[in-house]
């Protein structure tokens, strides 16, 4: 713990499903100490999302991992009081509740920093705090909808598509501990905390590109183009004679040259058009025709290695199979063993980057429904007797 770098930092994650509690994730990779407060019947549903195993969900335990867990229920008088005390000597809390939840429970910014003027509130919601949706349920999806990521994604004349994941989720917790990290940051010159307003719609935008600028300046709307793109060609994923997927991009200039060359169509290099990323896009037919027919008549192990031969860029389109064998994720560690009291040896992401003097690490998977809920009030100073009214008054 002493050489992680967020070592000392303390997080309360009251977050569910699903950037609020990744961000409190990562930052826990790093060695801040989070405590997950969890409401004592309702636990965060990502215990029971997707496969389980024993009876004991496997997203969990990657979401979960480095956090120690205690159960709260924030809407009883036991269970604000507690919360406040705990606030006193954190760092940061993080929640996902609609605008107002914690208000109403008396629980807000202002009684949160009243009990700790150097603590930093991430407030991650759909919508944001305010404006006229933010009182609105939302989840992921419709940040995918909303923000026009669904409207790019996919062929030109099939519906649009939502990612078969957590996507905005996902940019949001990686943003969420960003903006953290730079309320922290700030804290250190004014000496005061203050408050992350994250709405999951606006990182997934961000992370689009310049497609609002390009409206104001042009009218431009970029259409759904599937696996090709409107700035270079050949850019699609392609066929081999063993029925496996290569995916080649071909963003510079010299690549897409060689590319042809290897594929035995250099003629096609001196054509005008060539020369400019969205001529070749112009020409995407013509070229996927050459790249994949060159592609279909040969194995994926020989097309690899001939591209890589020609310093050409080329991936193969892998499954959770393919990644876990994969050699380049394998020398990075990328997948990692951790040893689960439950379930024994657990796979999973390492990690998000290495550090090269203080690295982070996963120290332990996700723990059970309230866990650590006595161990970390008796830290907090409550004797035997209090945790038990606690808890006979429903507030555990």
């Amino acid at each position: 713990m002493s050489r992680l770098p967020l070592a000392g930092l303390r997080v309360l994650d009251l977050a569910t499903l699903f950037a609020g509690p990744l961000a409190a994730t990562l930052l826990g990779d790093f060695g801040a100490e989070v405590v997950k407060v969890e409401h004592p019947t309702r636990p965060d549903p990502s215990r029971g999302h997707g496969p389980a195993k024993d009876g004991v969900g496997l997203w969990w335990k990657v979401l979960g991992r480095n956090k120690r867990t205690m159960t709260l229920d924030l809407s009883t008088p036991g269970g604000r009081t507690t919360l406040l005390r705990l606030a006193a000597s954190a760092d940061v809390v993080v929640e996902n509740f609609r605008p107002g939840t914690l208000e109403k429970w008396d629980l807000g910014w202002a009684e949160l920093s009243a009990a700790n003027p150097r603590l930093v509130l991430a407030r991650v919601t759909a919508f944001g705090q305010f404006g006229p949706s933010s009182h609105r349920p939302g989840f992921g999806t419709l940040a995918e909808a909303m923000s026009g990521f669904a409207a790019l994604t996919g062929e030109p004349d099939a519906p649009p598509v939502l990612p078969p994941f957590g996507l905005a989720d996902s940019i949001a917790g990686l943003a969420t501990a960003y903006a953290v990290m730079t309320a922290l940051a700030a804290r250190e010159h004014t000496g005061a905390g203050q408050v992350v307003d994250m709405a999951l719609i606006e990182p997934i935008l961000a992370v689009l590109g310049p497609h609002p600028t390009w409206y104001d300046q042009l009218g431009y709307v970029q259409e759904r183009t599937g696996n090709r793109s409107a700035n270079n060609a050949p850019r699609n994923t392609y066929r081999t004679a063993d029925g496996s997927w290569v995916a080649v991009s071909t963003s510079a200039q010299s690549v897409a040259e060689r590319v042809m060359g290897l594929v035995g169509r250099p003629d096609l290099i001196d054509e005008p058009w060539f020369a400019t990323g969205a001529g070749r896009a112009a020409h995407a037919d013509v070229l996927d025709a050459a790249v994949g027919g060159w592609i279909g008549a040969r194995t994926r192990t020989d097309v690899l290695a001939a591209f890589e031969k020609a310093e050409a860029a080329i991936a193969p389109v892998q499954d959770v199979r393919d990644v876990l064998a994969d050699p380049q994720y394998t020398a990075l560690h990328t997948v990692t063993t951790v040893d689960d009291p439950e379930l024994g040896p657990l796979r999973m992401q390492n990690v998000l980057f290495r550090l090269s003097e203080t690295p982070g690490a996963i120290r332990w998977a996700g723990r059970p429904h309230g866990a650590d809920t006595d161990a970390v009030l008796t830290e907090l100073g409550l004797a035997p007797a209090e945790i038990a009214a606690l808890r006979e008054a429903g507030a555990l």
